[in-house]
């Protein structure tokens, strides 16, 4: 059978809703656990992965921490293994929970950091992966796996979304957010809709090879997933792109505007008014503008829900524009340039 190249990586995006519906299972079925596990006096709590996943901790951790009011941290797995002393509290301080994120379960530093992190006895470790039949799973006290995330493509879409969205869900949890956990439900529903509506926009910008650099922002746990759909576009695009902060990117970032220039802003409903100014600012300069948020954007959610449970609907149109781009470019996004789906080294 002959594959096209980036059919599978469309694919992905188009049947993540699947995997969203199959993370919201899983978290609702380890529902005792994650309430035993959470509810523990830690001194802090630290996310870590690698790529995708490290900006899914970044993300992750901005949301726990503003949802449970306690401290939490994105760090990458390499820094977590080779650098522990800048990223992590004393010992004596008290126990650490540890949250390691993994889509293939295998990746030698997240692996290696865990096992260090257990071998000193910092505190239990939660896993969150695709794949449980892997060395990650078996570390963890308590481990969410998502098989529905799995993929055959090197850059992570569906994989990625599914776990956020069981990172997302397991926040709730932790908080006592009941109802934001039972209107979860809707988002798998509220993602097939979006992806219908808007696949259009995301084929007509990433067909353009007019535009020629891409810059995403977004704040709090939004600049975790600006970070990652930035990073689907140089995977897949090999196109200059970069991820900041809303109103950092006027501190310098903005000079690199152009007519060529496509600005996608992750809307926030908190901070809207400042954020969709930074946007409007750009758009005199010249730059398309893509805005993503509840209401009244370019991509508007309408999913009547909370915004801290609406942070993986920012995720398909842009995965979808990337992809669009690859294949307009005679790229291959199922196999991006120099990547493989897993990094194993020698440690």
């Amino acid at each position: 059978m002959i594959i096209k190249a980036g059919q599978y990586t469309e694919n992905e995006i188009l049947t993540q809703c699947e995997a969203w519906a199959e993370s919201l299972e899983v978290v609702e079925k380890a529902g005792k656990e994650l309430k035993a596990l959470f509810a523990k006096p830690y001194q802090e709590v630290v996310f870590t992965g690698c790529g995708s996943t490290y900006y899914l901790s970044l993300a992750a951790a901005a949301l726990f921490q503003q949802t449970c009011r306690k401290t939490a941290r994105g760090i990458t797995g390499g820094e977590l293994l080779f650098n522990p002393d800048t990223v992590e509290l004393p010992k004596e301080n008290g126990e650490s929970l540890l949250v390691a994120i993994s889509r293939s379960g295998s990746t030698t530093e997240t692996v290696r950091a865990v096992e260090k992190f257990k071998h000193e006895k910092r505190g239990p470790v939660l896993v969150i992966t695709n794949y449980g039949d892997q060395p990650l799973a078996a570390l963890g006290d308590l481990t969410l796996v998502i098989p529905k995330g799995q993929e055959e493509s090197v850059a992570q879409t569906r994989s990625f979304a599914a776990m956020y969205l069981a990172a997302t869900a397991a926040t709730m949890l932790a908080a006592g957010q009941t109802r934001k956990l039972e209107a979860m439900q809707n988002l798998p529903a509220i993602g097939e809709k979006l992806i219908a509506q808007y696949k259009p926009l995301a084929d007509e910008i990433g067909a353009n090879l007019d535009f020629d650099r891409f810059y995403f922002l977004g704040n709090a746990s939004r600049y975790g997933l600006a970070c990652e759909v930035n990073l689907k576009m140089k995977e897949m695009t090999l196109t200059h792109s970069e991820p900041f902060h809303f109103m950092d990117f006027r501190h310098g970032p903005m000079s690199m505007v152009t007519k060529q220039t496509v600005i996608v802003g992750l809307l926030s409903e908190k901070n809207r008014a400042q954020e969709q100014m930074v946007l409007d600012e750009m758009a005199v300069k010249g730059a398309e503008i893509i805005s993503l948020g509840e209401k009244v954007a370019r991509v508007a959610f309408n999913s009547g829900l909370d915004e801290d449970i609406t942070g993986v609907l920012n995720l398909p149109i842009m995965q979808l524009l990337a992809c669009k781009r690859s294949l307009a470019k005679g790229l291959n996004p199922d196999r991006p340039n120099n990547l493989t789906a897993v990094v194993k080294l020698t440690l």
